[in-house]
Parts: C-alpha cells; sequence; structure tokens
C-alpha cells in the first residue's frame, strides 16, 4: 500500500484545516432539498450551485466530461429520484467546451501523440453539435424506464463568458 501524497496535496490539507473551523453543514442531510439535480460538466468554469442561485444541501450535482448523460449519470439519476428528492433534472453543458470542440480520434490521437498512451478503449463522447447532443441526452433521460415518474428534466447552455443559462427546447 502507498502511503498519501501529503506533499502534493498541501495546500488542499491546509484549506481544508481552515474550512472545518467555521464548518456549517453538520445538519444537511442526503436529499436535495429544492429538488434539483444537475448535470454538467467537469469544467472548473462552473460552479453549478451558484449558476441557479443555491447553496449546499439544495441540489445533487453530476459532473463529467461534456455534461454527457452515461450509464452511470443513469445510474444516479435512479436513485437520486427514488431516495434522494429530486423531482427536477437540469442537464447543462456549456459554452466553450473542449469535448464539443473535437472529435473522439483527435482526442486519442493528442492523448497518444503526447504521452504515448493509447486510449482507443475509452468513448470520450465528443459532440460535433452540442445543442443535437443535449436533446439526445435529456430525452434519453425522460424516457429512462427506471426513472421515477413525474420528475421534469430540461435541457440549458451555460455560458462561461457571462454566466448566463439558455434554456433549449427538447
Amino acid at each position: 500500500m502507498t502511503t498519501f501524497p501529503y506533499d502534493e496535496f498541501s495546500d488542499a490539507l491546509a484549506a481544508n484545516d481552515k474550512y472545518i473551523k467555521d464548518f456549517k453543514y453538520s445538519d444537511l442531510t442526503g436529499v436535495a432539498q429544492k429538488g434539483l439535480a444537475i448535470v454538467t460538466c467537469m469544467d472548473s468554469r462552473i460552479n453549478p450551485l451558484s449558476v441557479v442561485g443555491m447553496k449546499s444541501g439544495d441540489a445533487k450535482i453530476l459532473r463529467n466530461a461534456g455534461a454527457r448523460v452515461t450509464d452511470d449519470v443513469l445510474r444516479t439519476l435512479v436513485l437520486a429520484t427514488y431516495l434522494l428528492g429530486v423531482k427536477r433534472i437540469l442537464i447543462m453543458p456549456h459554452t466553450n467546451c473542449r469535448m464539443a470542440q473535437v472529435d473522439e480520434a483527435e482526442i486519442h490521437r493528442e492523448i497518444d501523440s503526447k504521452y504515448g498512451i493509447d486510449t482507443s478503449e475509452l468513448e470520450f463522447k465528443t459532440v460535433a453539435d452540442q445543442q443535437v447532443a443535449l436533446i439526445a441526452d435529456v430525452q434519453l433521460v425522460r424516457n429512462y424506464h427506471l426513472l421515477n415518474t413525474g420528475v421534469s428534466v430540461g435541457g440549458a447552455i451555460y455560458d462561461v463568458a457571462t454566466g448566463k443559462i439558455t434554456p433549449v427546447d427538447c
């Protein structure tokens, strides 16, 4: 077993020491208090709770490259809609997303050429048309047979330059 890499995480651990001094979330439960789940990208320019005017405990946040609906997202949404109070799901990709600027082959080639690693066994789920992909993902969630009934599912694109979310008819 390898020991924890303290040096590489010293900034995060120091910040956590400060964080716990004023920790104020002990009373939160695992239930999404505002009944919302947001599926968005892992892009660090996005603060999903702030985008929709919420705070810790209000919503479930699911993040991955490109804000794509994957098997794991579906699995998590099933749990969230039955056990964690989710009644609304917002799928929210964003502008200027790398997953919408290149295709699968380009990403595989770049990783291979820069690092010598063949990633062809992975599907990165890049999109040629972000709006078309968003509509397909919203429809996939809406029609997923295991999702709890009565859940509202919408799609919107977040603009990383302005902070605005623009709803998309799906």
